[in-house]
Parts: structure tokens; sequence; C-alpha cells
């Protein structure tokens, strides 16, 4: 296993997709080495509810330990940053959550928090069905689910999305019901921010333990071009 699982040298791979307009954001392909997808596949915590929730170490395995510990270095900031057009972001708290399943109720679409400087998205899944359920899509407005920006970015292992949070940096994705394994890290604006954020993270998978099958019927008919606020 090698020591740095995130290497910011792969994302001047010509492969990288770098956007400044309508908003900054990069798509950035095989991220992640070949041979580690088996640790990270057998260390990913295995959560029996539906969402994101902050990161717990002793939740996870050495591998998927080890890749958060490399995406939250300054290294890796100070190379999102540059691309992304902000300064200093590694001086930013950041937020690290997990998620390994959803419900059709997730991925309306929506811009962030202004809590949120940047987020990223690193993907671990060794398949995806051959459809658009779940792939994520940066779009040009909050009501329209097709008015893509990019083609839309199957959420296979390796591939990594990074965006900087505006007024337009709308996102999601079509209704999914499964598993969808996600490292997610946000440059967030304060500590402060933090702490209010995984203490809900943590009230959430708290509620969805007691009330998964509830959760599970909350908002599964939603329209494909849903939006809501962060």
């Amino acid at each position: 296993m090698p020591a740095t699982l995130i290497d910011p040298a792969r994302l001047d791979h010509p492969g990288t997709l770098v956007r400044r307009e309508p908003f900054s954001f990069m798509i950035a392909h095989g991220q992640l080495p070949g041979e580690a997808s088996g640790e990270l596949e057998t260390d990913f915590p295995h959560y029996g509810e539906a969402g994101f929730f902050p990161w717990d170490p002793a939740d996870c395995g050495p591998s998927v330990n080890a890749v958060i510990e490399n995406l939250t270095t300054p290294e890796i900031a100070s190379a999102i940053g540059s691309r992304l057009g902000i300064e200093n972001l590694g001086s930013y708290p950041t937020l690290v959550t997990l998620c390994r399943h959803l419900n059709k109720r997730h991925g309306t679409i929506h811009t962030d928090s202004t809590s949120k400087i940047a987020t990223a998205l690193l993907y671990l899944n060794a398949q995806w069905p051959d459809n658009s359920g779940g792939c994520l899509r940066f779009l040009e407005r909050v009501d329209d689910i097709d008015s893509l920006i990019v083609p839309e970015l199957k959420p296979l292992y390796g591939e990594f999305a990074v965006f900087r949070r505006a007024e337009n940096s709308f996102h999601g994705h079509l209704p999914y019901e499964g598993e969808r394994r996600v490292i997610q890290v946000a440059w967030l604006v304060s500590e402060e921010a933090k702490r209010r954020k995984t203490r809900r993270g943590r009230f959430s998978r708290a509620f969805k333990k007691l009330f998964g099958r509830l959760d599970k019927k909350i908002g599964a008919g939603r329209d494909r071009n849903a939006s809501h606020r962060d």
C-alpha cells in the first residue's frame, strides 16, 4: 500500500478538466491507485443508514483513514485552490463526511451552504449501472437537472470532483437508491461551522438508526428537478 494514496501530481493528468465559468470546478480521473481498491473496499465504513455522516476513524480501516489524511493536507488544499482560484484554501478548517448508501430523496439540486468554501468528492465504486441515476451533474440552473455544463460523472473508483461554492454552484443527481460510496471533504468558513455541521451529522445518523424505514420513504417520489437549500 503506497504511503500517499492521493498524490497532487495526478491532478496534472491530461484528462483533468478545470472550469471557472459559470462557477469554478474541477473533474479529475484516476486519482486513486488501482492496487488500493481491494483494501479501500474492505476498510470503508459499514453504515446501515443512508446519507453522509461525519468521519470517525474508528469506523474505518487504515486505508480509508490514510486517504482522508492525504485529502486534508495543505498540499492537496493548495493544489485545489490554485486550480479553482481560492487563495489559502489550506487555512480553512475541513469537515470530512462519508456516505455508503443513498435513498431516492438524495441528490436534489443545490449549491451547498454559505458556510462552505469548497467541496471535494472522491468516489470509490468499482462499478456502476449503465444509467444516469446517482451520477454527479454540474448544472446551469437550479430547476433543471438536464441543464448540464459538462457530461455527468459516474461515481466510479478514483473519480474526483471539486467545486468552489457560489450562489450558482448548482449540482445534483437523478434519484438513486442503493450503495454509492464517496468521501467528501468540505473546507469551511470557521471552526464553529464545523462544530455545528458535525453535531447535525451525528444527530442525523442517530435519528436514522431509529427511524431508517421512515427516512427511506421521505421524498422517495421526489420530482427529478427538485431542489433544496443545504
